[in-house]
């Protein structure tokens, strides 16, 4: 089984400690956040295959790093670089500062071990097309080199979503918008030909709608990128979250609510002050995520 950490929040970031916990412990659990079930799993190499950790800041993840590799299991982390005004993303480190994590992570781990993401994108008056087009730009020139993918994908408009949004733009004085899927794809294309021109291969999350030229569909559970990392085959049969998701079967390990980003867009988390709370309360010795 291919474990998955977490897209429901940003366990490296944040959470490294508990995680650390439940590997020493060699069991791991989670709650079916739709039927309340708790659901447990042996953190064994018999069990678990490999991980895929998903997150905006690797740095305070770098010693469990090291000792799952010491330990022989392969990882994959999918990291989101967006770089955008503090307005859309309240407490997420600079690129800059993310930086020289990935570096060490690429020359410790090898060049398949990460996975750049541009995503979700995001339109408002903070982050018009021309934005994103400049930003991507700027980004993939600073981040050559360390990943060979970069996912791309549209903000998916969740009514959580609009009301943190609405909030947000209310406090600091702009607008947003979810535009029509012609636009999406339009810019969607610009981008991905931003990324192919810097030596990225651009891939599309989750919205088939939307694919384009030169746009591929994202696997962000990538059981032939783990086997490149694991130097050995590790199956796993295709069972995507959603439509025209194409990721392997994997467990995912965390909890909604509990990442204090802050990111407006974010379909994870209800409010903002509920995931800040959450994650002060959280003790590392605790079985579940999010209490």
């Amino acid at each position: 089984m291919i474990v998955s950490a977490s897209y429901r929040s940003d366990i490296p970031a944040f959470y490294g400690q508990w995680f650390l916990e439940r590997l020493r412990a060699g069991e791991v659990a989670w709650r079916n956040p739709y039927s309340g079930a708790v659901h447990r799993l042996p953190l064994t190499c018999e069990a678990v295959e490999g991980f895929v950790f998903w997150t905006r800041n690797p740095t305070p993840f770098l010693p469990v790093l090291k000792e799952l590799a010491e330990a022989g299991w392969p990882f994959v982390l999918q990291v989101t670089i967006t770089g955008y005004p503090r307005a859309l993303e309240a407490s997420v480190p600079a690129p800059e500062r993310v930086l020289p994590a990935l570096q060490e992570i690429r020359r410790r781990y090898g060049p398949h071990c990460l996975v750049w993401r541009y995503d979700p994108v995001f339109l408002s008056d903070l982050t018009p097309p021309n934005f994103h087009r400049a930003q991507l730009a700027e980004l993939a020139e600073r981040f050559g080199g360390l990943s060979d993918e970069v996912v791309l994908s549209f903000a998916q408009i969740y009514a959580k979503t609009r009301r943190n949004s609405d909030a947000a733009a209310r406090r600091h004085g702009f607008d947003w918008t979810d535009p029509p899927a012609a636009e999406k794809q339009a810019l969607l294309g610009d981008l991905g030909g931003i990324a192919r021109a810097q030596g990225f291969r651009p891939t599309l999350c989750s919205q088939p709608d939307l694919l384009g030229a030169g746009l591929e569909p994202a696997r962000c559970i990538d059981a032939e990128r783990l086997s490149a990392v694991a130097g050995r085959p590790i199956a796993a049969r295709k069972k995507g979250n959603r439509p025209g998701c194409l990721c392997a079967e994997s467990r995912d390990i965390g909890a909604y609510d509990t990442c204090p980003h802050g990111c407006v867009y974010c379909y994870a988390v209800r409010a903002p002050q509920l995931a800040k709370t959450k994650h002060a309360a959280q003790d590392p010795k605790v079985e579940l995520l999010g209490g």
